[in-house]
């Protein structure tokens, strides 16, 4: 690794620098939004303040860029576009720390929880890593870190705690639709049918099973969805690192020309050949890490 080059958030030695250079992860994010909705003060904030209906991909492409800079970015990309989201969540008055919080563990259990069942090979303890790693980002959407699960334990703790406030009400039922048949353009509309319905369906399925009853959808067989979860990330994996890579925004490919060609993400070769860092600096405010 390149010695002045800033590391950002989380660096090549961590546990997240290999994880989310997986394609898996596009469906553990919409895994994450099916999980979201389940919890009727946050999907009622969504609606009423978000563009998602109006502008789908969009809104996607921007949550996939704010994920991408946090993973991969400098420290001051990471520190101004979290500002930023910060800023946008108190002026919609979204702010509220329960709501933050279960958007950042839905999002965490299900990128690790997805990471796993695909086959990335990830002991307890680098899962657990895992988990402590995001109350960084935690801090940078305005939690405080020492209410953030820091272990899959922890993570399993809250979810235990959290699941009487959740239901399937209309809200949930009205992103439902959206994410089985969000609107597209005509000629888009055979791509959709093929693709984007087939992924949305899969990550429905790795939900957990109190999900699938809240949505009052039968839980298929465990197995089964693992067998297909499986087998669909080996294809997208078949797609040569280098060429997902350079799909915009190019974050890990900014990264590697920034530390060194070294510092490649390989899920699958981690362990990397050097140590985990020492862990980030999370419980510093917003802008002291």
């Amino acid at each position: 690794m390149r010695q002045e080059a800033d590391p950002g958030l989380f660096g090549p030695r961590s546990v997240t620098w290999q994880v989310h250079s997986d394609p898996v992860m596009w469906i553990a994010g919409v895994r994450a939004l099916w999980l979201q909705a389940l919890h009727p003060v946050a999907v009622r904030g969504v609606m009423i303040n978000s563009s998602f209906r109006q502008d789908p991909w969009g809104r996607l492409m921007r949550t996939a860029t704010f994920v991408g800079t946090l993973s991969y970015g400098t420290t001051e990309a990471a520190e101004t576009a979290a500002a930023r989201v910060r800023l946008i969540h108190r002026r919609l008055g979204v702010d509220d720390p329960e709501l933050l919080l279960w958007v950042h563990c839905a999002e965490t259990d299900s990128y690790l929880s997805v990471a796993r069942r695909s086959g990335i090979p990830l002991s307890d303890a680098r899962a657990d890593r895992y988990v402590d790693e995001h109350r960084t980002s935690a801090r940078l959407v305005g939690l405080d870190p020492a209410a953030v699960p820091r272990s899959t334990a922890e993570l399993a703790d809250y979810f235990d705690a959290v699941r009487p406030r959740l239901a399937g009400g209309p809200d949930a039922r009205t992103v439902e639709e959206f994410l089985r048949r969000p609107p597209v353009a005509p000629a888009l509309v055979p791509a959709r049918e093929v693709i984007w319905r087939r992924v949305a369906a899969l990550a429905y399925d790795t939900l957990p099973p109190y999900a699938h009853a809240l949505y009052g959808r039968p839980a298929p067989p465990p197995e089964t969805v693992t067998r297909r979860l499986v087998a669909t990330a080996n294809l997208l994996r078949c797609i040569p690192s280098r060429l997902r890579w350079r799909l915009p925004p190019q974050h890990i490919l900014r990264a590697m020309d920034r530390l060194g060609p070294e510092t490649r993400p390989d899920p699958f070769g981690y362990p990397a050949p050097y140590p985990l860092s020492d862990p980030a600096s999370i419980l510093e405010k917003p802008g002291k890490a």
